[in-house]
């Protein structure tokens, strides 16, 4: 009985672009999309978490609400692939390992303990729609974070408080499911989400 259930639900991958809002309503200004602008969905598919606009990557979907609980939980880790402004320091990454003070809804909220490293090479990802900046502006550092919760805008306020601010974030991991090859808005069907779970 239970296959059954689950066979009736829907699951997707979609990388998600620089400027698309994580929702499917209400529609926003005329210069954002939604996820549903990308991909012709099935009525009732939700997104797994989100990204905020100005965030890329890997966005799980699914019409099945018991498995968007069970990926939220804070024992799935996602990972995230983040450009820095400046040439991050091993004493900032020990701080974000450590976990840092972060607001949170306006108030003081300290990050949980996290795997972070410096990616001694920029990472293979597709152009960013927009423009980063100027390199005459200063040279830039490509960071891992991984961690197993989501405050919202979380790993920006985290590399903001270590003295590094964000200028480019690229979600490319939850649990054992990876961006893999995706280019931006493009959407894969998924068999299931049980990979996640591991």
């Amino acid at each position: 009985m239970q296959d059954n259930i689950s066979q009736s639900h829907h699951h997707f991958k979609m990388f998600k672009p620089y400027g698309c809002v994580s929702q499917f309503k209400p529609k926003p200004k005329k210069s954002k999309t939604l996820l549903g602008d990308h991909y012709d969905f099935p009525e009732d598919t939700m997104a797994i978490g989100r990204l905020d606009m100005d965030s890329e990557g890997l966005l799980l979907l699914t019409t099945d609400g018991m498995m968007s609980y069970k990926i939220r939980d804070k024992s799935i880790e996602k990972e995230y692939y983040v450009q820095l402004d400046g040439i991050i320091t091993d004493e900032a990454i020990q701080k974000l390992q450590n976990g840092v003070e972060i607001s949170v809804n306006g108030s003081m909220y300290l990050t949980l303990p996290c795997k972070a490293f410096k990616l001694e090479e920029e990472p293979s990802l597709p152009q960013r729609g927009r423009n980063i900046r100027n390199s005459k502006h200063g040279p830039t550092s490509w960071t891992s974070i991984i961690i197993n919760e989501g405050k919202e805008r979380q790993v920006r306020k985290m590399t903001a408080a270590v003295g590094f601010p964000t200028l480019r974030l690229v979600r490319v991991r939850i649990g054992s499911i990876f961006i893999d090859n995706l280019l931006p808005s493009e959407v894969i069907a998924l068999d299931n989400l049980d990979d996640a779970l591991i």
